[in-house]
């Protein structure tokens, strides 16, 4: 089991970094080619209108590059997952939660578009800064009804109703500070094997999720021992800390893509910073900087698994179910639960199975 996990696990990584390799290169071909202002030419010859143009520009270049790199992610998402037995999808629904997706994408997407290139245009010095500050409030918003809009959109999500259960949760969100009425069960078994539970929303629609899958092969004190260390990520206020880390990141990374951005625009033959042709450039920076603040967040996070960890064995005072349901987890999902340092460290949100459950009995040894 350990050589599959570490199999699967190797193949998404190598697939992953493949393929935003690939988006890399083909952006930067586009532009360096030449082939981002031909695209711009048959967008200018449908519309006049500059929003019109750039929304098609921006359709048809993802449209390039999607299909370019649709055989690494349909591997990934779908063959790869069938090969080791984590997916209950036919090819049909795949396909159907693929355009379900698309298409929630370019509702939420496309007015985010639109004020991107209007601030762009309108606001050429201070484009990252109002754009920054739009993006933290859409954020918020959007943190808010993903759990009673978005989510449903793609999932049965119903009451919890263990009861006895449900009493032990009730004790477990007092000590938190949370009513946690709302836990929630989800039909995550109709796309996959896996397992999991996660707290999600903001303000009134907070709430606990559950996987069925979870709550099918999990006893009471083990979904106990998750359910507090969701409620951990409450107590410990990492919502928030999450957002304002995020909000003060989004204002640097667009800053410095601002800087960039302007730098580099001379080098494929482009003055104007709202020239449509030349937005590919955006992305190019954009990923360019991921590569070096991906790391730094998913340290942030896996030190707030760990906080949620501690949290979840000290109101539970169960170390050994919680790091039994761990290692469980861990094998339903088929994850590696002692990938290497540089790969923990770099592309890991959160910690190793192995570390959490030595973290843990550190933890509960230190008193």
């Amino acid at each position: 089991m350990k050589t599959e996990a570490k199999k699967y696990n190797s193949i998404k990584l190598v697939l992953g970094v493949t393929e935003e390799l690939i988006t890399l290169i083909l952006l930067l071909l586009i532009l360096a080619l030449g082939y981002s202002n031909q695209i711009f030419s048959w967008a200018a010859s449908i519309s006049g209108n500059d929003y019109i143009r750039m929304i098609l520009f921006v359709v048809f270049l993802g449209l390039i590059i999607g299909f370019i790199t649709f055989p690494i992610s349909f591997y990934a998402d779908y063959i790869l997952e069938h090969k080791y037995n984590l997916s209950n999808q036919t090819l049909g629904k795949w396909i159907l939660e693929e355009l379900k997706g698309l298409g929630v994408g370019a509702v939420i997407g496309l007015p985010v578009l639109i004020f991107f290139y209007f601030t762009l245009k309108e606001y050429p010095d201070l484009w990252w800064l109002i754009f920054a500050l739009f993006m933290f409030i859409f954020s918020v918003v959007l943190a808010q009804v993903f759990p009673v809009i978005i989510m449903p959109l793609f999932y049965k999500v119903v009451p919890y109703d263990n009861e006895e259960l449900k009493k032990r949760i009730i004790e477990l969100g007092k000590g938190a500070g949370l009513n946690v009425e709302n836990v929630y069960t989800f039909d995550m078994s109709k796309n996959t094997k896996k397992a999991n539970a996660a707290f999600t929303g903001l303000g009134k629609t907070k709430r606990i999720i559950l996987g069925d899958t979870l709550v099918q092969n999990f006893s009471n004190d083990e979904i106990e021992t998750v359910i507090a260390h969701e409620l951990g990520h409450y107590k410990k206020k990492h919502i928030i800390k999450n957002l304002a880390v995020s909000t003060l990141s989004s204002f640097l990374i667009f800053y410095l893509i601002n800087l960039l951005y302007k730098l580099s625009l001379p080098w494929f033959g482009f003055s104007n910073i709202a020239d449509i042709p030349a937005l590919p450039l955006i992305a190019v920076w954009g990923i360019i900087i991921g590569l070096f603040t991906t790391p730094l967040t998913n340290a942030l996070s896996r030190k707030f698994e760990f906080e949620a960890d501690e949290y979840s064995v000290k109101v539970t005072g169960k170390p050994d179910v919680f790091i039994d349901t761990l290692y469980k987890l861990n094998e339903q999902n088929l994850g590696d639960d002692s990938p290497g340092k540089f790969v923990e460290a770099y592309f890991y949100s959160h910690p190793s199975i192995k570390r959490r459950a030595e973290h843990i009995r550190k933890t509960m040894s230190a008193g």
